[in-house]
């Protein structure tokens, strides 16, 4: 028999024994009915007592020793006292775990805040209080974005674009770059995660600018060096023998100096400071442009396709816009076959402008793609090498595109060609004025 049970047997039993001797008393006085009526009464008062007794204990239970009372109040309290104590058990055990956590987080050299769904700060750790400034418990509550107020975290956070970190430079004493990164967890609720990556930046700093400085002072050498060569190459009484070797060295210096230019680019890229205002680019006539440039190539594709399903301009600049776009033409045209083809595409939709180059060339492995835009980066680099590519067309791109607020998406397959599509913000878009589908 279950507790509940065996309370409930008592309860009725005790009501049952209070009427009997309410019934024998009454009998004995030839009174039944009024026997009855006093022995609920004095039944029903005890109840009340019983009652009284429980409630003073529940309000002091945690000083006072629960009242030694039987039948089902005396079960109640069993099962308050359990409770209370399974209670205090896992409070104890959540203080525990919290200071625990607490703990950890102090210890993390990154720091770490908590939001919820209004990006309110609900908690930090203390290298969170040290490299934003955060005060507590001042700053407790208030939005994240009013204390941290760069404009790329705020563009950031407006983005709900949260797989990269954005890197902001923080105000103080001494100039420092922090590395900040949102993490959704939860319903609504975003984490925070801040790192001091100051050196980093001062370590890639320095390596830009010997990039640049080394590019620079080696662009005057490769010239004077190429015009030698194509003077040599052009004398008549030159032994033929050498002709080969001379004809190879010039090949090797215009790729020394196709690099040293791309590096320059590259470097003057990554020195550039946020997006670019930019004006009206007609894409359309740009994407002609470079159609013409491929088939006036030596070795082109057998076909090269032009399909703009707009004519809205692009906002950008447009040197950068059309270094950027001949780079991915450039580089579908070199790796696809003489009877193959290529094809650009340029649609505007509600999420922006999209530029495509599509090509039936030899594809790329799936395990290359995370890697391509990185600097001198190659799949095969013995073709690579034939083809004359420096290695910097995609780097490229993807500074472009990130001066422009846009990004790159490779879609490729070996043997089945390649479609690196560049998609640009609806604030890219100036204004849409649609026209029927053109192709080239």
């Amino acid at each position: 028999m279950s507790l509940a049970s065996q309370a409930t047997w008592f309860a009725t039993a005790r009501l049952a024994l209070a009427i009997g001797v309410g019934v024998v008393v009454g009998w004995m006085l030839d009174a039944v009915w009024v026997g009855v009526a006093a022995s609920l009464s004095t039944f029903l008062g005890w109840q009340f007592v019983s009652v009284f007794r429980l409630d003073w204990w529940l309000r002091r239970r945690a000083t006072e020793d629960p009242p030694d009372i039987g039948g089902v109040w005396g079960d109640v309290i069993s099962q308050v006292v359990r409770l209370h104590r399974r209670k205090r058990f896992h409070k104890a055990r959540f203080v525990q775990l919290y200071r625990q956590i607490q703990r950890s987080t102090a210890a993390l050299p990154d720091g770490v805040v908590i939001l919820n769904e209004q990006r309110e700060i609900a908690w930090f750790n203390r290298m969170a209080a040290q490299l934003l400034e955060l005060r507590r418990p001042a700053d407790l509550g208030l939005r994240i974005d009013n204390l941290v107020r760069q404009p790329q975290f705020v563009r950031y956070l407006s983005s709900g674009q949260f797989s990269n970190p954005v890197i902001i430079r923080a105000t103080g004493a001494v100039e420092r770059f922090l590395s900040l990164q949102i993490v959704p967890y939860g319903e609504g609720q975003q984490l925070l995660l801040v790192r001091d990556v100051s050196r980093q930046m001062r370590l890639e700093a320095m390596r830009k600018d010997f990039v640049a400085n080394a590019s620079h002072e080696l662009r005057s050498p490769l010239t004077v060096i190429s015009g030698y060569l194509e003077t040599l190459s052009q004398d008549p009484i030159l032994d033929p023998e050498i002709l080969a070797p001379i004809a190879e060295m010039r090949r090797q210096a215009e790729r020394m100096t196709t690099i040293v230019e791309d590096l320059l680019e590259l470097s003057r890229l990554e020195a550039a400071d946020g997006e670019v205002a930019g004006t009206p680019v007609d894409v359309a006539a740009l994407m002609s442009i470079l159609r013409k440039d491929v088939l006036a190539r030596p070795k082109h594709p057998k076909e090269v396709r032009v399909r703009f399903e707009s004519n809205t301009p692009l906002l950008g600049q447009e040197s950068e816009i059309h270094s950027a776009f001949s780079n991915l033409v450039d580089n579908a045209a070199k790796y696809t076959l003489p009877d193959g083809w290529i094809e650009m595409h340029w649609w505007v939709d509600d999420e922006g402008g999209h530029f495509s180059v599509s090509d039936s060339g030899i594809g790329i492995p799936a395990e290359h793609i995370p890697r391509l835009t990185e600097r001198f980066y190659r799949v095969d680099v013995g073709r690579a090498r034939a083809t004359g590519g420096s290695g910097l067309g995609l780097a490229i791109v993807k500074h472009v595109l990130q001066r422009h607020g846009g990004t790159l998406e490779i879609q490729s397959a070996l043997g089945q060609g390649s479609t690196f599509t560049c998609h640009f913000p609806r604030y890219r878009i100036q204004q849409r004025v649609d026209a029927d589908v053109a192709t080239v």
